[in-house]
């Protein structure tokens, strides 16, 4: 195992390397849990204005005040990301926790997915993977307070401009949401099922999932992905150091374990 303390002084070692990306984040962005009405509320806020008016991925007719909620949030939790100078927020996520006995139905993503359905239960177990849903960014407050977009976050990333690092900020800063959510729940697997543009993304930040089978059409062409997460921080650790310290707050999250081998083929 590699010495961490060395990696904490040669952060610029890691593919697109920024030794202030953890200054800069714990500078810009806080995340809480939605554990409160309220707070769940702003989620579904954000939600409604992301996928019922933005993208209209969602039919706005359906939802009532302007929220977007659905059956799974029953069986789910979310986070949000909040902007410290201001406290708007900046993005939200939730994560679909496995079945169980009063919950026993599938995660949504197997029913979308047969070829992810036909993985045993030893590489991808039923009773410990979450789905990562409802990835939300505020188009508001990107326009409001640095005028750019999400098409542009592939040529941002890397940028000596603080303004357009901030977009790779808001993902990387619901990330650590995801991760945190996933050790207080006993999350061992991530599913999610995505548009193709967003995977080379996570990519490019050195968050690698497994693609499962062919694309499937869900609101578009999409990919299914599954990774277990142990594997994907070990792999973000020995390729890209500074964001793995930021959506592990330096492995206080989810402790480094050694296990990614850096002559396995790239998924």
């Amino acid at each position: 195992m590699k010495n961490q303390l060395s990696k904490q002084q040669n952060c610029d070692t890691s593919s697109g390397g920024d030794v202030q990306l953890v200054t800069d984040y714990n500078m810009l962005f806080d995340v809480i849990a939605a554990d409160t009405p309220a707070l769940l509320e702003e989620c579904f806020k954000l939600r409604y204005q992301v996928y019922c008016l933005e993208t209209e991925f969602e039919d706005k007719s359906q939802f009532v005040n302007c929220l977007e909620r659905d059956v799974y949030d029953d069986r789910s939790v979310s986070s949000l990301l909040i902007h410290k100078s201001t406290g708007i927020v900046a993005g939200t996520v939730r994560l679909i926790l496995p079945p169980d006995e009063a919950l026993p139905d599938p995660l949504p993503v197997f029913n979308i997915s047969s070829d992810l359905a036909g993985l045993s239960e030893q590489v991808i177990p039923r009773g410990t993977t979450a789905e990562i849903s409802r990835f939300s960014i505020s188009k508001k407050f990107r326009q409001r307070h640095y005028d750019t977009h999400i098409p542009g976050l592939e040529e941002n990333i890397g940028s000596a401009n603080n303004v357009n690092r901030v977009i790779p900020h808001i993902t990387l800063g619901l990330m650590k949401a995801i991760v945190g959510m996933s050790v207080e729940n006993n999350i061992s697997h991530w599913s999610v099922v995505i548009e193709p543009t967003l995977q080379r993304l996570l990519r490019k930040l050195g968050i690698y999932f497994i693609p499962v089978g062919r694309m499937v059409e869900y609101h578009g062409r999409r990919r299914t992905l599954y990774n277990e997460i142990g594997s994907l921080l070990d792999r973000m650790y020995e390729t890209h150091y500074e964001i793995w310290a930021v959506v592990t707050d330096y492995g206080q999250l989810w402790p480094y374990q050694g296990t990614y081998n850096s002559k396995e083929v790239r998924k």
